[in-house]
């Protein structure tokens, strides 16, 4: 299989990743990813190489689709680059980045990598309380960059750039191989600004929730980056002016201590300013309070925006948020904020259009005439290869769901694939903007098309059957 047998539209994209791979890897790249986005049942390698194979897209034996990630020595970080960089026209100056982790469900001893994590996606509020779950599964770490769209720059999509695996400290060996989540969020964005094209007037403003709002990732960012995060309600908060110098001991290093965000919340004199502020795609009224101060333990000596909110109808708790740079104003920091919900909605597409969590990437094969010992993991008798397709199956799952997006925003019609939803769902009468899974569908039947016009016997019916590709495809 060659490059050049591809579509002209998908071909122009997928020829940026040349330099990823050695030849033959790249050959197995462009099957398998391209394998991945046309399968329309459950995502697993062998279902992506046969769907690749029924395209003429590969001609090998199917352990090299399994060698391709096991075995095959490509950086995803030098993928997410090329990536960064084909979407780059389509940022702004401020590029908008999220940082956030996953819990990808797992089973089976066998499987590197895994162990007991917090789900979120089965944590919720119940009688007023925070209810969090456990699961047993992988747990990534993943920075994504907001897109706006063309047609419509209010709103985008958020696209996973580079990722790393969590592992507990109990799963590292040797120990020295544990890194916080923080560590990794914090690498992760140190990347992401080495690829910024340097006197182009790029800025990040980076959002994260209260568990990446710290001192690991705050401390190392560049003047040109901002972090916009949710702050803990009993956070030490000190005074910007430091404490005056009476000449013995140590000179002071804080200022004043300040009351602490629900202490100032509970007052009942505090000066609260009503405003309406744009935060998950609404309008929303809220009480805000803010003022500048050092948190100290965050961001040592540097002054920062907090604000206070308060729903005016009681129906949620207050809360807390900052922002690394204090010359923003108090509305904008929710708001800022809000943007951060793109990135659940990939990882919830990503699972449920493109199959996350569907790959195995079990490694072990009893002996024969044996028994595996139970609840205990087989012996991984090839090196590293279990952990080799764990750390690159997941960013290929991503990087695929980044080009359909890259595809679309070069190649797609969105009016044309926003009237075909709206015809074949009637119902969904405020639709104007084309969903994920109309990119999909659109790629898909970009394909589809492609296969049947090879076949000149084909060429009489080709347009009936590209009609009827609409409805097809979206029921496959």
């Amino acid at each position: 299989m060659r490059v050049s047998y591809l579509p002209s539209s998908v071909r122009s994209t997928l020829s940026s990743f040349d330099s990823c791979f050695t030849a033959p890897s790249f050959e197995n790249f462009v099957a398998l990813v391209l394998g991945w986005i046309l399968c329309s049942g459950r995502h697993t390698i062998s279902r992506a190489l046969r769907e690749a194979k029924l395209f003429g897209l590969i001609d090998k034996h199917h352990s090299a689709a399994y060698r391709f990630f096991s075995r095959a020595r490509w950086d995803s970080d030098r993928v997410g680059r090329v990536l960064f960089t084909l979407l780059l026209p389509f940022l702004p100056k401020n590029i908008e980045v999220a940082v956030d982790d996953t819990l990808c469900h797992r089973s089976g001893p066998q499987v590197f990598g895994t162990g007991m994590h917090h789900d979120g996606s089965r944590s919720n509020y119940r009688g007023g309380k925070r209810k969090a779950a456990i699961d047993y599964g992988h747990n990534w770490v993943l920075l994504t960059v907001w897109v706006p769209y063309p047609w419509n720059p209010t709103r985008g999509l958020a696209v996973a750039l580079i990722l790393r695996l969590y592992r507990s400290k109990k799963l590292c060996e040797p120990a020295s191989e544990f890194r916080k989540k923080t560590e990794l969020a914090a690498e992760m964005i140190r990347t992401l600004i080495s690829w910024l094209p340097e006197g182009q007037g790029y800025r990040l403003h980076v959002t994260g929730d209260s568990a990446y709002g710290s001192r690991t990732v705050i401390r190392d960012l560049p003047e040109h980056a901002t972090f916009v995060g949710a702050m803990v309600m009993n956070a030490a908060l000190y005074d910007v002016k430091l404490k005056p110098y009476k000449g013995r001991g140590r000179r002071p290093t804080t200022g004043k201590r300040l009351p602490t965000p629900r202490a100032l919340a509970r007052r009942k004199n505090l000066a609260w300013q009503r405003t309406t502020v744009r935060m998950y795609g609404r309008d929303v009224e809220l009480l805000l309070y803010s003022f500048v101060a050092v948190w100290h333990r965050v961001r040592p000596g540097k002054a920062m925006r907090i604000v206070i909110t308060r729903d005016p109808l009681g129906r949620y708790e207050d809360r807390a948020y900052f922002c690394t740079d204090s010359a923003w104003q108090a509305d904008a920091i929710p708001a800022k904020y809000s943007n951060r919900w793109p990135i659940e909605v990939t990882i919830g597409q990503a699972k449920q259009i493109l199959g996350l969590e569907e790959p195995r990437n079990g490694w072990w094969r009893r002996p024969h005439g044996s028994r595996r010992p139970y609840r205990q993991a087989g012996p991984e008798s090839n090196g590293q290869r279990g952990r080799m397709a764990v750390e690159h199956t997941v960013p290929f799952a991503f990087l695929a769901y980044g080009l359909v997006f890259v595809w679309y925003l070069n190649h797609g019609k969105p009016a044309r694939d926003t009237a075909r939803a709206r015809k074949s769902r009637p119902w969904d009468r405020q639709k104007t903007n084309p969903s994920y899974a109309d990119m999909v569908t659109a790629l898909r039947r970009e394909f589809w098309v492609w296969r049947i016009s090879r076949y000149p016997s084909l060429r009489g019916v080709s347009k009936k059957l590209a009609g009827l590709l609409g409805m097809w495809l979206p029921a496959a």
